[in-house]
């Protein structure tokens, strides 16, 4: 019953700020985009809290999982290592290749040039996939 409201919730959060806007005129559309992010975050926390509530009363009844703290750390460790770093690379593909194209309206002939730099800036994500494979294999 709980899961129904809570999807209810996250429904109503994307489908009022949508109404809102075209019933204003298209007038107010910063206001709807702040409103339907606040809302729909705000409902998605409380879901999160509320389903992964049950998993904290299981582990108090003594049942065991057979994952570990530093497993469980090990693993955060290699996700974050992972993410974090394919996310630094699409900010630096993306600022070196319109740099890269710009340079290139300017002088042709530079282009060897530029694809070096846009492949130095994808080397960040595969240094994080790296990284996350020594900690898992560790």
């Amino acid at each position: 019953m709980l899961m129904k409201i809570l999807f209810a919730l996250i429904a109503l959060t994307v489908i009022v700020p949508v109404v809102l806007y075209y019933k204003t005129g298209k007038r107010k559309g910063k206001e709807c985009l702040l409103m339907n992010a606040i809302s729909f975050f705000s409902v998605l926390g409380v879901a999160v809290i509320c389903t992964l509530g049950g998993g904290v009363t299981a582990l108090a009844a003594g049942e065991t999982t057979g994952l570990t703290v530093g497993e469980g750390l090990k693993l955060i460790g290699a996700a974050l290592s992972t993410g974090l770093s394919c996310v630094g690379g699409g900010v630096a593909v993306a600022s070196a290749a319109s740099a890269a194209i710009g340079a290139l309206g300017e002088h042709e002939r530079i282009m060897s040039k530029t694809l070096i730099f846009v492949a130095l800036a994808e080397g960040i994500a595969l240094y994080g996939l790296v990284i996350s494979i020594l900690i898992l294999n560790s």
